[in-house]
């Protein structure tokens, strides 16, 4: 088994029944096991900012899945929950956005899996939950994640 890092976020509809509901779904899969989830909490929007705040969330996992295969289920569940993809559009409107932040100390660059999530240590609407889940969080290849979020601008995270 190893510990992973599941980033869960949404903006669209009743965003924090759906990130519970999401984690359900989560520890329903065979070889997952859910240890912790974070606080909910509410953030503005990234990237394009001319939409609904976020509620975001991290859960602490074990598993048996390989990376690729934990990637495959995150997605099935945002398909689940109404989630499309379009192609080339970033940072919009979600019903449900799942991100594999950490998957235990693996580096992993591969055509459609980064582990870690290439922009952890730049966002606080990941690290502050992540930091509520595994406290001594470190982020292969960049450091401890509290030394990430001390630098962060912190005014926009707001525990629901």
């Amino acid at each position: 088994m190893v510990q992973a890092c599941i980033g869960l976020g949404a903006n669209l509809g009743d965003a924090a029944d759906t990130l519970r509901r999401a984690v359900e779904a989560l520890a329903r899969h065979e070889g997952v096991v859910v240890r912790a989830v974070s606080r909910f909490y509410r953030t503005p929007a990234w990237g394009k900012e001319d939409q609904p705040d976020f509620i975001n969330a991290v859960a602490l996992l074990e598993t048996s899945l390989a990376p690729r295969a934990l990637l495959e289920r995150l997605l099935a569940v945002e398909a689940e929950f109404g989630r499309h993809r379009p192609s080339g559009e970033r940072w919009g409107p979600r019903t449900l956005d799942l991100d594999l932040l950490l998957y235990g100390d693996a580096v992993i660059d591969e055509p459609g899996l980064q582990v870690p999530h290439p922009h952890l240590h730049e966002r606080a609407f990941a690290l502050v939950p992540l930091l509520d889940v595994l406290p001594a969080a470190r982020i292969p290849g960049w450091g401890d994640a509290r030394d990430a979020v001390s630098v962060l601008e912190m005014s926009n995270i707001h525990p629901l």
